[in-house]
């Protein structure tokens, strides 16, 4: 029963750790993502010098903006043009008249303020117009937050589902020295003094199903992150580092191990103590 119930908390954790470092790295990919969301306002091209820092003055005082950047109507295209790279040239000629806004770039203190600051933005004189992706920052706020929920939700029903099976196996054991327990009581053994060894072993099943678990995290995130960022070095996300990335959520797995074990022995205990 050992052996089975150490086999069904193996396989619960090594569950648990690919989830927990698949939603760990989708939320630092999502932070990622979100740091870059930003509020382009495109200034009124009319619009003097003397109206341009009054605009600037306004958007500062908004209580959830984090920085307002200035980005000239000539840094912009020559911006567009580097982007371009060969077929930028073809907009060279228009650096004599150059068609562009000057442009505040805006940042808030919370990605999701962003709509808010937005909408704030649109109603300033001197505003010609407000970009933010809307459709898509909305989208990506919605995702975001059913993936992570959507996580959790998978990594509590593994971990309901290993102590359950561990409780199960430690009440088997109990039923079976029933007899024993009824004998040491008999004999003045205090409850604790009885409950020690059937901790003791949840907390080693716990201990020693979380083993195979971390040693293939260790080793096969370590390869994924060295293949993805060898084979991908320009792609636009970044991974968690392997280190010290993999020794985190191997702790958190022993912890959850040794806490899983605790608690399937323990409520186990306390019912077949009654005797």
């Amino acid at each position: 029963m050992s052996v089975a119930s150490i086999s069904a908390v193996t396989v619960t954790l090594l569950l648990v750790g690919v989830f927990a470092a698949l939603l760990l790295n989708l939320n630092d990919i999502g932070q990622q993502i979100e740091e870059d969301v930003e509020v382009r306002v495109f200034i009124d091209i009319t619009a003097d010098e003397d109206s341009r820092e009054e605009l600037k003055g306004k958007i500062e005082a908004l209580a959830d903006v984090s920085t307002v950047e200035f980005e000239s109507k000539t840094e912009g295209l020559n911006n567009l043009i580097d982007s371009l790279g060969d077929e930028g040239e073809a907009f060279e000629s228009l650096k004599d008249e150059n068609p562009l806004n000057d442009v505040y770039i805006v940042k808030t203190e919370q990605p999701e303020d962003t709509i808010k600051v937005a909408q704030s933005i649109e109603n300033f004189k001197t505003v010609e117009k407000v970009e933010y992706a809307k459709e898509t920052v909305e989208r990506l706020f919605s995702v975001m937050d059913v993936a992570r929920n959507v996580g959790f939700a998978i990594i509590g029903g593994l971990l309901f589902t290993a102590m359950f099976l561990i409780a199960n196996t430690i009440r088997i054991t109990i039923v079976a020295r029933k007899r024993e327990i009824e004998i040491m009581k008999m004999v003045g053994a205090t409850n604790w003094f009885i409950r020690w060894p059937f901790l003791f072993e949840g907390v080693l099943i716990g201990i020693l199903g979380s083993v195979i678990p971390i040693a293939l995290l260790i080793f096969g995130y370590d390869y994924l992150y060295t293949e993805i960022t060898t084979r991908y070095p320009t792609l636009f996300i970044d991974l968690l580092p392997a280190y010290p990335f993999v020794f985190e959520v191997s702790a958190l797995l022993v912890l959850m191990g040794v806490t899983i074990g605790l608690w399937g022995s323990f409520t186990s205990i306390r019912k077949y103590l009654k005797v």
